[in-house]
């Protein structure tokens, strides 16, 4: 829409000319607009991809973060426990060495293992502190109340086989999405850069505003003027600025054609990497569990053993270590179950574990 005020009227018979009124519409080639579109939506689905990504990559850190600090609550109060036990042993060991069953080095064997374990639990309420601030910054918040923890972590499975789990990764992946649809759009780049070498076209219309003539009687004097049609064609000179659109658009596309075979591969090594973490975490559950009940039954009989002299003191205190660590081994490998799962869900692009 253009308008002008003619300072210096254009006399014409009927008239000077005062001002005109043009409204014209340029039109691109044929597909033009089309080949517009088609590469705007695919880069909007290209950031929408880019944004799930994000999405589930922040559901996935959050359960992370809650496991790891699951398995510090645990460790605190496992720790605990187990210094109170230490507490009895070491009573125990002073009444042996009162009777004269054991030498004073049980009662200070106790006091050292005391030591380290009231070390070790001060490191876990640092750890856990430090956790406890990630895990709040990741949700935004600060928690005005002390996280109230299951005892004991609910196990989650795998939704999909191996095989259906290598076909999600490629069909369901964010990144490979946000990729393909970048390699799609930087096709219909291609197509538009070669549209817009074509003319494109003009039509319009313009209206004169004609002042009456004064002190004369003629036909039509000082009546305006409509003109139309107004046809007009742009044809692009430089075609090698278009010409390098193509190869940039052309060289987009290769690049990440190459970036999505390059992240593929990439994603199924995490995957087989994920899914035998998986598979170990559930080798050292049914392992520690084993463990765990032998090493409480072997204390049991230690300590009976120690009361009547027929044990020493050291192989008490090594049996309640290694309760402890099976203890422990048996939290870390339910947290690391989980944490698999979660990673592998990322991978997959599966939602249904992002609440």
């Amino acid at each position: 829409l253009t308008f002008g005020y003619f300072i210096q009227p254009l006399e014409t018979r009927v008239g000077a000319q005062r001002a005109s009124l043009g409204l014209a519409q340029t039109f691109p080639w044929f597909g033009t607009l089309k080949a517009k579109q088609a590469a705007a939506c695919q880069q909007v689905e290209a950031n929408y991809a880019d944004f799930q990504d994000t999405k589930l990559k922040l559901f996935r850190e959050v359960r992370l973060a809650y496991n790891e600090l699951y398995f510090l609550h645990q460790s605190i109060k496992l720790t605990q426990d187990n210094l109170q036990v230490l507490n009895s042993f070491k009573e125990l060991a002073r009444v042996n060495f009162e009777s004269g069953k054991t030498g004073f080095v049980s009662v200070l064997r106790v006091e050292m293992e005391e030591q380290e374990l009231k070390t070790k639990l001060d490191f876990l309420r640092d750890s856990k502190t430090s956790f406890q601030a990630a895990f709040e910054n990741l949700l935004n918040v600060t928690l005005q109340k002390e996280m109230i923890f299951p005892d004991s972590l609910e196990l989650v499975t795998l939704s999909y086989q191996q095989k259906a789990l290598a076909d999600s990764l490629i069909a369901n992946n964010q990144q490979l999405k946000q990729l393909q649809f970048q390699a799609q759009a930087s096709q219909e780049q291609t197509e538009l850069a070669k549209l817009m070498s074509r003319p494109s076209f003009t039509v319009g219309v313009n209206y004169l505003f004609i002042e009456e003539r004064s002190g004369v009687d003629i036909p039509e004097n000082g009546q305006n003027a409509l003109l139309f049609p107004q046809v007009g064609m742009s044809i692009p000179i430089f075609h090698k600025k278009y010409q390098a659109l193509q190869n940039q658009a052309s060289l987009n596309r290769e690049k990440t054609n190459y970036q999505i075979e390059h992240t593929t591969n990439q994603l199924q090594s995490q995957l087989e990497f994920l899914l035998r973490d998986h598979i170990d975490a559930q080798r050292r559950l049914e392992l520690n569990n084993g463990l765990h009940d032998l090493a409480e039954r072997s204390l049991s009989l230690l300590q009976t053993e120690f009361t009547t002299g027929r044990t020493e003191f050291e192989e008490v205190l090594r049996m309640e270590r290694k309760l402890l660590t099976y203890q422990l081994e048996l939290v870390r490998a339910r947290v690391d179950i989980n944490n698999a799962v979660y990673k592998i869900n990322y991978l997959i692009g599966n939602e249904e574990f992002k609440y």
